[in-house]
């Protein structure tokens, strides 16, 4: 066998190992599995306005925001750290000078931390993003990917029982 095959074949297994392995796949989640098992389900959401009478609910924004069905709520400990994919809608927390939203709760259904109480903290993550994403409309819902972290947040609207450092968010589609 010629040395310079002999090369070839003793350092394939070292160039193997030095390349960089394909980012897995982020699990994609659903909100039933960040209530942990056993513990009691969230509550449906509960509306405290009619439809009909939405002009007068949006100009009610800027009163005191709804109280939390259940602050502190149990978490799934075993999520801290995965790589995880999650559809919700974005509360914002607050948008910078470009009228993009880097700080938002993210929450599973329209209108939860605004127009209805807030749900349980085990169904809030709170999240940052570096990039952002511009908000035409709050019933937007996304897809929001990253590493999932079990960490108490607090905020004006609500107590979250995750946090996330938003790498991709992406309109979800239906």
């Amino acid at each position: 066998m010629p040395a310079r095959l002999l090369l070839s074949v003793a350092l394939l297994p070292l160039v193997l190992l030095a390349s960089p392995a394909p980012a897995a796949e982020p699990r994609t989640l659903s909100w039933e599995e960040l209530v942990p098992e056993g513990a009691p389900p969230p509550p449906p959401p509960v509306a405290l306005h009619d439809l009909a009478q939405l002009a007068d609910v949006l100009a009610a924004e800027s009163g005191p925001p709804a109280t939390q069905q259940a602050p502190a709520e149990p978490v799934v400990e075993a999520l801290h750290g995965q790589a995880v994919r999650l559809p919700g809608y974005v509360v914002p927390l607050g948008l910078n000078r470009a009228g993009q939203v880097r700080e938002f709760l993210l929450v599973p259904y329209y209108g939860a931390c605004i127009h209805v109480p807030p749900p349980p903290s085990n169904q809030i993550v709170h999240v940052e993003s570096a990039e952002g994403v511009a908000i035409d409309a709050l019933w937007q819902p996304f897809w929001i990917e990253g590493e999932l972290r079990v960490e108490h947040s607090a905020t004006a609207l609500a107590e979250a029982g995750y946090r996330m450092r938003a790498e991709k968010i992406v309109p979800y589609e239906f």
